[in-house]
């Protein structure tokens, strides 16, 4: 069994350079990447750079109350939609009874983070009974998004320049008096897809105030005239025009595509945004449709979104499209031509990849308790901070100087190669810090500069530990080059043990807190990463080869590795029994 481990042991002693060589083209990537990307600098946090801060009134919504468990539930969902993967240090909270701050760091697209916070994200599916342009006629056909993977594409609809709507348009090319016929029959079908084939083939009828074929119910003429009139061009208007619907409504909504606003007229929610399990981003690599929004229902929502598009495509356009509205406004309107099962689906319209991303990220975390009106938007300075800021540099400074002072005078030439380490580990964490900001929105605030000078203390405890290894070994008798091989195995157990147990206290205290807490663990966890990449893959490989060093090797006295300052034992060697075999070394046991 000796031979085997003698082989792995040369083999590890012949290639260091190998590791060293890894490292370092890893450096030098991602030092490129962040030079490439633009971002050479860690993005700050709201407290050292500034930001914006925005103040959210609540408003009792439908009989909600204003309460302390709906405001707290409302902050947790808004802090999860600003926040992504908890690191961009967006602070949301509650001031008063009625009121929630959201401090917003520079950095950040802050438009796009007051529409996540201040967006209530209630969805529906509603069945489309009419649709028109308002405000201008409707632009060409062009190609539609898709309601879902077995849903065929809409060849009269188009996608909007912004890509946040979609939906579909045609022409009217019936008369005022059928146009007005073929909603009545649909309003008196009580938002059921089965109106009579002549009333199918009517496409964007527009709605008169009196009905041919019967007289309609007081309610029905209401909602007639009130689509009749509908502009939809107006911002005042589109505001209002959900104002009091409830889901078993017949309502009427808004819609953009191609900066063109169109109206509908809606059946009663089929599907709501309760019955989507999750929802998520994705770019179509398969085919031209871009970035989609795909969603997953849960098994009653499924259902019912099987049975409502089983429906609707035995109708003809657009009675056989649904509109998805999200917040009072039709986002897409895509026609099936059969029951869509599976529980999924999509909604797709030439999506930029952040307003994918920020749609899935409303309808999965849910819609808030509350809507909120925002009462005022500051901007907020980093004088403060940067105050801050300049003391806790300072005070790492003069740590890092300690922990210099301390390694040259007990390690003496040893703390050369803890000192590389510890920029090669200072490094990787600048750049890595650099790169995180664009990639998952990590901002550097105050608790993450804590953190990143407590891992200078982890670091070096890595060493530590290693060299105080090596020098028993060498205190046993042995020389440096095996010393480093056999002190490697018992070191390497016990940085590992270290660093998992400071990486489990961050993960912990990552998972329990949020806000700037986040930061410190976030931070204090990457460095405890890097620290054991370090050791593996630069610290170790860098003893092994000053090693075969002679200033090393032969113990000088500045060396930190002198035999003689060490109290080392005389030489181990081998000695021959008188008649017997040759008798190994007595080699001391550990405890």
């Amino acid at each position: 069994m000796a031979a085997p481990k003698k082989g792995r042991s040369a083999s590890a002693q012949s290639k260091p350079g190998r590791s060293l060589a890894l490292i370092l083209i890893a450096i030098v990537g991602l030092t490129g990447g962040m030079f490439v990307s633009g971002h050479t600098t860690p993005r700050l946090g709201i407290d050292l750079a500034g930001g914006t801060s925005i103040t959210l009134e609540a408003k009792a919504d439908q009989g909600s109350a204003i309460n302390k468990a709906n405001m707290d539930t409302a902050v947790d969902i808004m802090n999860r939609r600003v926040n992504g993967l908890g690191v961009s240090e967006a602070e949301v909270q509650t001031q008063g009874d009625r009121n929630i701050i959201v401090n917003i760091p520079k950095g950040t697209n802050s438009a796009e983070a007051r529409k996540q916070v201040g967006t209530t994200a209630k969805l529906y599916f509603r069945p489309v009974l009419a649709q028109e342009a308002t405000g201008s006629a409707a632009p060409s056909p062009s190609a539609s998004p898709s309601g879902s993977s077995s849903a065929s594409p809409n060849p009269s609809a188009s996608a909007s320049a912004k890509g946040e709507k979609a939906t579909s348009s045609s022409s009217p090319s019936a008369s005022a008096t059928s146009q007005g016929r073929a909603v009545t029959d649909a309003l008196k079908a009580d938002s059921t897809p089965s109106a009579s084939a002549s009333t199918k083939a009517k496409t964007s009828p527009s709605p008169s105030a009196s009905a041919s074929g019967g007289a309609a119910s007081a309610g029905a003429a209401a909602l007639q005239a009130k689509y009749a009139a509908l502009d939809c061009t107006d911002p005042e208007v589109r505001r209002k025009v959900a104002e009091g619907v409830k889901p078993e409504d017949t309502t009427v909504a808004c819609g953009e595509i191609d900066k063109v606003w169109y109206k509908y007229l809606l059946g009663p929610a089929a599907v709501d945004g309760t019955d989507v399990k999750k929802a998520a981003a994705v770019f179509d690599t398969q085919g031209a449709a871009g970035w989609q929004v795909t969603m997953t229902f849960t098994k009653s929502g499924g259902k019912k979104f099987a049975d409502i598009t089983g429906k609707l495509a035995q109708n003809q356009q657009p009675q056989n499209e649904f509109g998805i509205v999200l917040d009072g406004d039709v986002v897409s309107s895509p026609f099936v031509q059969g029951a869509i099962t599976g529980g999924q689906a999509q909604i797709s319209g030439s999506f930029k990849q952040e307003e994918a991303q920020g749609l899935a990220n409303m309808l999965s975390y849910g819609a808030l308790p509350l809507t909120f009106k925002e009462q005022s938007t500051t901007t907020v300075t980093a004088a403060l901070g940067g105050d801050q800021l300049h003391a806790g540099l300072l005070a790492g400074a003069i740590g890092l100087a300690l922990v210099v002072i301390y390694l040259v005078a007990y390690y003496r030439g040893l703390a050369l190669v803890a000192l590389a380490s510890l920029l090669v580990s200072a490094a990787l964490t600048y750049v890595l810090m650099a790169l995180l900001g664009p990639a998952i929105g990590f901002a550097l605030n105050l608790p993450a500069v804590c953190g990143a000078i407590v891992a200078i203390g982890i670091t070096a405890d890595s060493f530590i530990v290693y060299f105080e290894r090596v020098r028993d070994e060498i205190r046993e008798g042995r020389t440096l080059r095996p010393a480093v091989e056999r002190a490697w195995p018992r070191a390497r157990r016990t940085i590992l043990v270290s660093d998992f147990v400071s990486f489990l206290a961050a993960a912990v205290l990552f998972v329990v807190t949020v806000g700037k807490v986040q930061g410190f663990a976030f931070t204090l966890g990457l460095t405890t990463v890097l620290d054991v990449v370090v050791v593996f893959f630069f610290t170790k490989p860098l003893m092994t080869l000053i090693a075969r060093r002679k200033f090393f090797a032969n113990g000088h006295k500045w060396s930190g590795l002198d035999p003689k300052s060490l109290g080392a034992q005389p030489p181990l060697r081998r000695t021959r029994r008188p008649g017997g075999p040759v008798a190994g070394p007595v080699e001391t046991k550990e405890a």
